[in-house]
């Protein structure tokens, strides 16, 4: 193991750790702002886009990130009219095509959870809003949602250990993440598994500080739903 050249490389790993971590939560970010309204629709059926979001959901859920992204990457490339468009300003960057894919494949799992978390509010709470006179905006933003989400992080901080692992993708599309980082070390001193071990070692410490953090959330959110001790 030459951890000597991982230790003199280590800013080639800094800057593959932060580009890791700038795409996982930008593009938790943006799922999640698609998520939360398409989640409220699939609760509630809105007719219509309960079925378009459906058939994003499937869509996304149902095929791989990896294929996701080389269809964005290599895919749309191949139409003459997007090369031709403002949009492609933004689509010949390998970085913006990561960070779409990333967040639809994100968006699409957030949906579901936040649509199973609103389904399984207990109705005795809206019952509670709506008997003190609490309009439906208000409903919804001061009890509904609070309440859903409050449920819906264990799930939720799966979610997110999920994308930071599926950003690793990435690296094929020439990005230089945490495995862009570790591959281009092998590549550099011909090495066979000191670049993959390094980069094994950043994700599951960032998986450990992220799981920490979400056990600590759940603690202090979820503590009321815990069983007192006699």
């Amino acid at each position: 193991m030459r951890v000597d050249l991982v230790l003199e490389n280590w800013r080639l790993f800094a800057a593959g750790t932060w580009m890791t971590l700038q795409l996982t939560f930008l593009a938790l970010l943006v799922g999640f702002c698609i998520a939360l309204p398409s989640g409220i629709a699939r609760a509630r059926k809105t007719p219509v886009w309960s079925q378009l979001i459906n058939g994003y959901v499937y869509l996304f859920r149902g095929t791989p990130l990896l294929v996701q992204t080389f269809l964005i990457y290599y895919g749309l490339s191949q139409f003459e009219w997007i090369r031709d468009s403002w949009a492609w300003t933004f689509l010949r960057s390998p970085w913006w095509c990561a960070l779409i894919a990333f967040s639809l494949n994100s968006g699409a799992y957030a949906t579901e959870i936040i649509r199973g978390a609103i389904e399984t509010t207990p109705r005795g709470e809206i019952e509670a809003a709506n008997a003190l006179g609490l309009s439906k905006r208000q409903v919804d933003f001061l009890v509904l949602i609070p309440s859903a989400m409050r449920r819906a992080l264990p799930q939720y901080g799966n979610e997110v250990v999920f994308m930071v692992h599926g950003t690793a993708v990435a690296s094929v599309i020439t990005i230089q993440d945490i495995l862009g980082a570790g591959r281009t070390l092998n590549a550099r001193f011909y090495l066979a598994y000191e670049g993959f071990l390094t980069a094994a070692a950043l994700y599951m410490l960032i998986t450990f500080c992220l799981v920490f953090l979400f056990r600590q959330l759940e603690r202090h959110y979820l503590r009321h739903l815990r069983p007192r001790s006699a």
